[in-house]
């Protein structure tokens, strides 16, 4: 085998390994001088990593190597410094009133960048990043509110949730209508629901008797004329905005189950500056209302 490595190829004079493929010889070409020494470095920067940093895994720990520095305490530092860099307008902020807070511009932008991080943080799971919305759950960027624009009622909304264990929560649900209306009659109020909007009524749907069944079983809530009203969360049903979809097999599905969701309370999760950020910066969404 020794002999067979020193036979020299004899179109590249390069020595072989032994190796034979159908014929075809390996040739042992060298690695090139570059990339041995670049390798080596690699290894000789391992061991000094090993040696400088934190590095391999003990029994109830690791070595802390000679600087004992870790990642995870520099972001606690970073933190912690950050912490008392924002204290002096944290507390300020805690201590303002909403129209304080508007009317200072030093404390609106604070109170804005601060509140986009906790919107991303805590929101934005079920409001989109920009507010957007989805099916159930409410744009904020339409200036279209259930429970009110003004931003000490936004500021209320988040801090109490709604229909929350809290004692001030906002309260109020849709109740479920099966086994109260008919297939026909609930066919019927959908439409009539559908038309305060200017949207088309199914072909022959009497629409005079949803009228009627509207204002005997929903009217108590949303207005005779279909406006809502805000201390019960009921929509407006004449702005053509709506929080689950227009279709009327979604609109009979509301009137069948009935509509009952949750938002959790922030009060207690999240700090008073916090949460009087987050009004304001969901406030500035939809424009607000004065």
């Amino acid at each position: 085998m020794a002999d067979e490595h020193k036979e020299i190829d004899a179109v590249t004079g390069t020595a072989t390994t032994g190796h034979d493929w159908d014929g075809i010889r390996e040739l042992n070409t060298p690695l090139p001088r570059w990339w041995l020494w670049t390798f080596y470095i690699t290894i000789v920067w391992a061991i000094g990593y090993w040696v400088v940093y934190p590095a391999w895994p003990l029994i109830t720990g690791s070595t802390e190597g000679i600087t004992a520095w870790h990642a995870r305490s520099a972001v606690v530092d970073d933190l912690a410094e950050l912490k008392v860099q924002r204290g002096p307008l944290m507390d300020k902020l805690a201590e303002a009133s909403l129209p304080e807070i508007a009317g200072s511009p030093q404390l609106l932008d604070f109170a804005r960048a601060q509140g986009r991080v906790a919107f991303a943080d805590n929101c934005a799971p079920c409001h989109g990043a920009g507010g957007g919305g989805a099916k159930g759950y409410a744009n904020l960027n339409d200036d279209d509110w259930l429970w009110g624009g003004k931003i000490g009622d936004i500021e209320q909304t988040i801090r109490f949730g709604v229909r929350s264990a809290h004692d001030k929560t906002r309260a109020g649900n849709m109740p479920p209508f099966t086994g109260v209306l008919k297939a026909n009659e609930v066919s019927a109020v959908a439409d009539f629901a559908r038309s305060l909007s200017g949207l088309p009524a199914e072909k022959g749907v009497d629409l005079d008797l949803g009228k009627k069944l509207f204002a005997e079983n929903c009217a108590a809530c949303h207005g005779d004329a279909g406006k809502g009203n805000r201390e019960l969360g009921a929509p407006n049903l004449t702005d053509k905005i709506w929080l689950y979809a227009s279709d009327k097999a979604t609109i009979e599905q509301g009137i069948l189950q009935g509509r009952g969701a949750v938002m959790p309370v922030w009060e207690g999760r999240l700090s008073e500056p916090v949460i009087k950020a987050l009004a304001v910066y969901v406030y500035t969404f939809g424009g607000g209302e004065k």
